[in-house]
């Protein structure tokens, strides 16, 4: 994948990959979000094809990224209740 490519990527995951609850939001929310993120890549020119050369499916990169955020956000939340 180009490195064009890969910045796209990480920077889009960044600003668009926030915390779900559940895990049919994130099933819901990851396949919302990879059709975000195949049309905005096709607009700045990045054939989806690239990116998927390089991480495989998109949807379960993102849904794995949600999964990630909603775990870490249990972890902040957890010392929080025990308080």
């Amino acid at each position: 994948m180009s490195e064009h490519a890969i910045e796209f990527l990480r920077g889009w995951i960044g600003e668009k990959v926030h915390c779900q609850s559940s895990q049919a939001r994130i099933d819901k929310q990851a396949e919302t979000l990879a059709r975000e993120c195949a049309a905005k890549a096709a607009e700045v020119g990045i054939p989806l094809e690239d990116i998927q050369e390089e991480v495989g499916d998109i949807q379960e990169l993102i849904a794995s990224r949600l999964e990630e955020a909603a775990e870490a956000d249990e972890q902040q939340q957890a010392p929080k209740a025990a308080e």
